[in-house]
């Protein structure tokens, strides 16, 4: 994986005489990067927490140089900001009091100013290589997430289907369906490993690309009807879908759909009461834009955890109806794929009880794929 380090910075310098001009700050703006001379204390706070620096260079005499670095990473957002202090020659406990401040070494003056920024440089390098390193590490951890979360739904399907046809009293007749269940299940689940996969291939690429193409509204609801159906029935439910009588297309890849559809059934598998219907609607949404329903007659979710519902592992059930499957990542994603294709997610209260997901997206005009 080839990791590409940017070659500019943002410096902070410190100084009494904050001056805009002077050799050092030329010679870095020479060189491409960003430079705030600023004045020490509160202001120089507050210019690094609006326009945060890759590294601070504290001209100032030393014990000014280990108060003003104290006060920054006293900051959350600047704990760990490199520093290099550039001070009159210190003495032994001096030296050692720099170290102890957090600072990154000191330069004694007077220094040559290629020498200052060659030592800057190569602390500016070392800051932004390891800034990169997090952000892929994130990413990397995103991307499991993403393929694990993914994975779960068309696995969880075939494990159904197996444990259904397992039973001594199976019907004969749903034989065909669970093995059709089984069979689209492991080919949606390849079907992600291979998206994935050629998502890797595509450099600076770490996580799947949301294309902006067109599904038919009806055509979904039918698929996750025959999808879960029968896995809601088993769990004391029943389906019911409420179609337009026309043809409707909205702006986003089918995969990506399905993957929010197949999230918000296994929401109410898991919270929605045995014996409660779970209604697929499709309705007109806000002009130019179409909604999907999903609404249910369980617990709904309390007042006081809508605000963090679609937030990242947060889950909208109590502990005691939460399952080792249940990951708090859903909705996350869920809302994360349609804003992306200029949509929204939303939860409100169902009327006389039970949740209820509303998914709107953009029409589109697609009439060849919807004859």
């Amino acid at each position: 994986m080839s990791i590409q380090i940017p070659d500019r910075g943002c410096f902070l310098i410190i100084r009494n005489d904050a001056a805009d001009t002077d050799p050092v700050c030329d010679l870095l703006r020479t060189r491409g990067h960003q430079v705030m001379p600023v004045s020490p204390g509160d202001a120089a706070l507050a210019l690094a927490r609006t326009h945060a620096p890759d590294l601070v260079l504290l001209d100032l005499p030393l014990t000014a140089c280990v108060a003003q670095l104290e006060a920054l990473h006293g900051l959350s957002e600047l704990a760990q900001v490199p520093a290099i202090f550039l001070v009159d020659a210190p003495p032994q406990e001096q030296r050692l009091a720099a170290f102890d401040a957090g600072a990154l070494g000191y330069l004694v003056k007077p220094v040559h100013p290629e020498e200052l920024l060659a030592r800057m440089q190569v602390q500016l390098h070392l800051k932004l290589t390891r800034d990169r390193l997090e952000q892929v590490a994130r990413e990397r951890q995103q991307l499991v997430n993403l393929v694990a979360h993914d994975l779960k739904n068309p696995l969880s399907s075939v494990l159904f289907a197996c444990e259904m046809l397992a039973l001594p009293n199976c019907k004969p007749e749903r034989v065909p369906r669970y093995l059709q269940i089984i069979d689209d299940s492991a080919r949606e689940a390849l079907g992600y490993i291979r998206h994935y996969l050629q998502a890797q291939a595509k450099p600076g690429c770490l996580l799947p690309e949301a294309a902006h193409s067109c599904t038919h509204l009806g055509d979904l609801v039918r698929w996750l009807a025959a999808r879960y159906e029968l896995q809601l029935e088993a769990n004391g439910m029943r389906l019911l879908t409420e179609l337009p009588d026309v043809p409707v297309c909205v702006a986003i890849n089918e995969r990506l759909l399905r993957q929010v559809g197949e999230n918000l059934i296994s929401n109410a598998l898991k919270y929605a009461r045995s014996g409660a219907v779970l209604d697929l609607q499709i309705r007109v949404g806000s002009p130019g834009y179409w909604q999907l329903l999903a609404q249910d007659r369980g617990p709904g979710v309390a007042a006081a955890h809508q605000a963090q519902l679609f937030q990242p592992f947060q889950r909208p059930g109590t502990p005691a109806v939460v399952t080792e499957l249940s990951s708090g990542l859903g909705l996350a994603l869920s809302r994360h794929l349609i804003v992306q294709a200029g949509g929204r997610l939303w939860y409100e209260d169902r009327d006389s009880g039970g949740a209820c997901f509303v998914v709107e997206l953009p029409e589109v005009n697609c009439a060849g794929c919807c004859n």
